[in-house]
Parts: C-alpha cells; sequence; structure tokens
C-alpha cells in the first residue's frame, strides 16, 4: 500500500457536450481506469499511473453537459516539478477525453439508423483513453475467448493479487499491476493465482517486453498513422487483431465471436449460422458503415444494448 500525501489541483475545462456520469462510469460498467475505483454523486476516486508516477485522482463534476467543468486533486507520494505538474494536468484531460468534439459524430449518427437510437440515451458520453499501453493490454488479453463474466474475474484476481494500492483522501483503490511486477512472475504462478488459464504465458511474455521501456506510449502511437500503430500492437505477445484494435489510440472495430452475433443481427437482420465464421463480414461491413467513427460507433451502441433492443424489438447483447 502506498500512501500518497502530496495534492495538486486543478480545474479541466471538457468540450461540450460532455457528460462526466456517462465518461467515468459508462452503463455497462465500464471503468475510467481500473474496475475498483468509487464513483458517488458525482464524484470519482481512482487511481493508476501519470507519467509513470502512481496517483490517487478524484475527479469531480463542477458544470453541467453543455458547460461542462471537471474539478481535478491529484495525490503523489512526493511532490512534482513544474514539468511534471503540466504532463500529469495534461494526461489526465486527454484521459477523459475532454479534448473530444462528438457533434461530427452525432451528425452522422442522427442520420444512421442504428446509431440514431443510442445518441440520445448516451449524450454527452465521452470515449476515454489509456494512460498505460499495458493495463489496455491486459484487459484485451483477458477478453479474448471468454465472456465477459469471466473476462471480469480474471481482471480483477489479477488486480488484487499484483496491483499496488494507493491510499488517499480516505479511499484505498487498487491499480493495474506494473509490467514489471507481472515480468518477475512465473507463468505458472499466474495461472494458479488468477486462474487465467493459457493467457498465463502471453501475459508475462508481454509483461517482460514492456518492462524493458522502449515500446511506444499511447500518445506516441496516437502520433503515427492508425495502420502503423496498429502493425506494432500486433509484436507485442498475446496481441491479435481484435486486441490491437482495442488498444489502438485510433479506435478500430474490434469485433470477436460475441460482437459478431451483436452487430450481425444489427447490420443483417438476424444471427450469424457462425460466430467465428461472421467475424471478417461483420468487422467489414462495420468500417463501409461508418469509416473513422467506427471506433465510436461500437463504442455508443455497446453501451446502450438494453434499451437498443427495446427501441429495435431484437433481443441483442453481449455475452
Amino acid at each position: 500500500m502506498t500512501r500518497l500525501g502530496n495534492k495538486l489541483k486543478f480545474d479541466i475545462l471538457p468540450t461540450p457536450p460532455f457528460s462526466f456520469k456517462l465518461t467515468v462510469k459508462k452503463p455497462t460498467g465500464w471503468f475510467l481506469f481500473n474496475p475498483f475505483e468509487v464513483y458517488k454523486d458525482g464524484t470519482l476516486w481512482t487511481s493508476t499511473y501519470l507519467d509513470g508516477i502512481f496517483a490517487g485522482i478524484k475527479l469531480t463534476s463542477s458544470g453541467t453537459v453543455d458547460h461542462p467543468k471537471v474539478s481535478a486533486l491529484i495525490f503523489t507520494n512526493r511532490s512534482l516539478s513544474r514539468s511534471q505538474e503540466e504532463n500529469v494536468k495534461r494526461l489526465l484531460a486527454k484521459a477523459i477525453g475532454a479534448e473530444h468534439d462528438l457533434n461530427e459524430f452525432y451528425r452522422i449518427a442522427r442520420k444512421d439508423a442504428i446509431l440514431k437510437h443510442v445518441i440520445g440515451d448516451l449524450y454527452g458520453m465521452h470515449d476515454t483513453f489509456s494512460t498505460t499501453i499495458f493495463s489496455d493490454a491486459l484487459l484485451a488479453i483477458l477478453l479474448q475467448m471468454a465472456p465477459l463474466k469471466r473476462s471480469n474475474e480474471m481482471m480483477e484476481s489479477l488486480i488484487q493479487n499484483y496491483g499496488d494500492t494507493a491510499e488517499f483522501d480516505g479511499k484505498k483503490i487498487k491499480a493495474w499491476p506494473t509490467p514489471k511486477r507481472l515480468a518477475a512472475v512465473s507463468p505458472e504462478e499466474l495461472a494458479r493465482r488468477c486462474k487465467v488459464g493459457y493467457r498465463a504465458k502471453s501475459i508475462v511474455k508481454l509483461a517482460n517486453r514492456l518492462a524493458k521501456g522502449d515500446f511506444p506510449t499511447a500518445e506516441q502511437l496516437e502520433d503515427m498513422d492508425a495502420d502503423s500503430a496498429k502493425e506494432l500492437l500486433l509484436e507485442l505477445p498475446g496481441i491479435g487483431d481484435y486486441s490491437a484494435d482495442i488498444i489502438n489510440p485510433h479506435g478500430g472495430f474490434p469485433i470477436d465471436v460475441w460482437s459478431a452475433e451483436v452487430f450481425g443481427k444489427l447490420f443483417f437482420g438476424k444471427e450469424p449460422k457462425n460466430n467465428r465464421k461472421a467475424v471478417e463480414k461483420v468487422k467489414k461491413e462495420g468500417l463501409r458503415r461508418w469509416g473513422k467513427w467506427s471506433w465510436m460507433a461500437f463504442f455508443y451502441v455497446v453501451q446502450d444494448l438494453d434499451n437498443l433492443s427495446r427501441k429495435l424489438g431484437k433481443s441483442i447483447r453481449l455475452a
């Protein structure tokens, strides 16, 4: 456990529309940084690494959807230099999607037979940006070939067993483990303690690769073109096409056997006969239909499946 007593306070002014609640606490339970964060009455407490600094984070909405303002209080175990403070401020604003402008996406969505049903429910929900490649890559591996319930169990066990705990503002919140921490663990121990099965070997290999410190950061990948960034991600242990689309800061259309069923019904009006064989067809249609907004469309649809099912009169769900 790490006690974090140093404080840095500042405000973030996101591009409207911006719903704080929908952005940091998604309808399906997707989290901002980790599954152990706490959201209550417009305030989020969480922990992560910002610019390599372990931080406890308290975010409070002090504005509205059309006039947003987020008050941030960052807790660290030591005082930061001026450049570190500026990096932390920039990274946190980026992490909550403060600079994203959704207006073009909404214009397209209003004319789309599927998306027009979800944007009203999720108005102002921004996509978030990972501050570390490792946590996103771990999540992607844990999502492979497993229903969501099973993936969540593996994720929580991994963090509970190997993540550090931030103690700040009366809270104790676990964060994702670092590459260095998991690089020191054997695949056998990881599989036994966290019940991740065959994924243990990929996770340890991934940790060893990223512990070297020479792989591009999420921001550096974002500065590349989408294909080049994806090509690099595909070189990582355990990362295939589906996982690379999840991690890639440029977004993508991450279709696996479960999401192929969902989008197969939406695109073609019926459930695929074979989800695995339908993956490429569904992925191609999503990219054709939504282009550069494919990830945002995927993101919005997945967060609104219950409402979308009722509106379309179809049973649409993720496993």
